[in-house]
């Protein structure tokens, strides 16, 4: 019973639910990302490019009777998505930042006080001299 109790105050932990969302929005977002990139970048920078279409190139090689397919393309394709994945992500986040709004500044600590206290003893003791 202890265990399942745990389990009940861990999943209705903010952490949690958080995760799930973010996790369900990543896919979603990942779909979108994936779209962008092989429905209209790759067509575009396929025809840029004299047609080639990155996903069919391979190297193949003759190893023992037996053909083997190196799909370096799937790969190019991989790096192009994770870098248009990188740039989408730092443009969503740069925008909900300044969205956000500047927080508004902390009050100093009671070190900081103390430090400035003392900064300004030694400024007027440096004066009175």
């Amino acid at each position: 019973m202890k265990l399942l109790n745990d389990f009940k105050k861990f999943a209705i932990k903010g952490n949690a639910i958080e995760l799930a969302i973010g996790i369900i929005i990543g896919t979603a977002f990942n779909k979108i990302i994936s779209s962008l990139v092989n429905d209209i970048i790759m067509p575009a920078l396929g025809i840029f490019l004299g047609g080639i279409n990155f996903s069919t190139l391979s190297l193949k090689f003759i190893f023992f009777k037996e053909i083997i397919s190196i799909s370096y393309g799937k790969f190019l394709q991989n790096i192009i998505d994770f870098f248009i994945i990188a740039l989408s992500l730092f443009l969503v986040l740069k925008f909900l930042n300044n969205f956000k709004g500047k927080e508004p500044p902390k009050s100093p600590s009671n070190e900081e006080k103390l430090l400035t206290e003392i900064r300004d003893l030694l400024k007027e003791k440096k004066e009175r001299e």
